[in-house]
């Protein structure tokens, strides 16, 4: 099947088999942020950001984003604007390995994007589907809440 994907704001053009993971398809263009995690939708190593919405690529078929806008972390890494929530993450004291990293910015940004300045439960509920397993979700929502007021100048 041939389809067209803008990844990161770059076209991309190709022929892939009907049941090619979404995640399997950025993975092959070098989008390698985008991690293996569960291969079921439970884990959110996979989140990236379609058409402005937070999806586990690993459940999204590549033909289903045919059209669309795809944002991965290699995109948002290279952006200030977001540095401090990827300080806070990186500087997380109790995170050891940082595998989750990606996955819980593409799924923080996408939350910021709708909701500039969001609660503590938005922010829980937003990462709920991302886990973490050196901490689990409660240390790194706690940060995550002052990396957002450091973004928006009330550190």
């Amino acid at each position: 099947m041939d389809i067209r994907i803008t990844v990161d704001g770059r076209a991309l053009k190709a022929d892939i088999p009907p049941n090619q993971t979404l995640s399997d398809f950025l993975r092959a263009h070098g989008c390698w942020s985008v991690k293996h995690g569960c291969e079921t939708g439970e884990c959110g190593n996979c989140t990236v950001i379609v058409d402005g919405r937070a999806v586990y690529s690993c459940l999204m078929l590549a033909v289903q984003a045919d059209g669309k806008s795809v944002e991965t972390f290699e995109s948002v890494q290279k952006r200030s604007e977001f540095a401090p929530i990827q300080e806070i993450l990186m500087d997380f004291g109790d995170m050891d390995c940082g595998y989750c990293i990606p996955g819980m910015m593409m799924a923080m940004k996408a939350l910021i994007d709708r909701i500039p300045e969001p609660t503590e439960e938005e922010v829980l509920d937003q990462l709920a589907g991302t886990v973490c397993h050196c901490v689990r979700s409660v240390k790194p929502a706690s940060a995550l809440l002052e990396a957002v007021q450091k973004m928006r100048g009330n550190w």
